[in-house]
């Protein structure tokens, strides 16, 4: 069975909030969830994921410097991570305050990975998003981002 790691920066609670939304759609459908703050992953662990989601707070349109830091560190593996699959998710302050460019940042990061991305034709198609502290809909969507992640793990491992 694989297993998905769910990293995330929060300074305020909310990213933190989403995080625990996502694990729960993982493990909604019997897949196994590591879920950490992203200063507390060691690079080499990565190795060890199915799948890897993670989620950043929106500053000035882009991710955390925390989450940065992880994504620039993880060059140490280039191309070992290779057919795993990635997600996004980013909380903001205020409508049109960069979520998706943030998520975006962080999928370009994945993807020079060789990692696997899925969109999502309905509700939030790069990736769950909150404005401030997640209300119905961000949690709804944190957890199908989880459930539809695990789904796609189970069906190429």
């Amino acid at each position: 069975m694989p297993t998905i790691l769910v990293t995330y920066y929060s300074r305020g609670g909310n990213t933190k909030m989403m995080a625990e939304g996502v694990k729960e759609g993982i493990e909604a459908e019997n897949v196994t969830c590591v879920i950490k703050p992203v200063n507390e992953v060691k690079i080499e662990e990565l190795l060890d994921y199915k799948g890897i989601a993670i989620g950043s707070p929106t500053y000035y349109g882009d991710m955390a410097a925390e989450v940065k830091k992880l994504l620039d560190d993880s060059v140490k593996l280039h191309g070992q991570l290779e057919g795993k699959i990635g997600a996004a998710f980013s909380s903001s302050a205020n409508i049109g305050g960069g979520n998706e460019t943030t998520i975006l940042s962080i999928l370009r990061a994945l993807l020079v990975h060789g990692m696997i991305i899925q969109g999502d034709s309905s509700g939030d198609h790069y990736g769950s998003v909150s404005i401030g502290s997640p209300d119905k809909r961000a949690k709804e969507e944190s957890l199908r981002l989880g459930k539809r992640l695990a789904q796609l793990a189970k069906r190429l491992s």
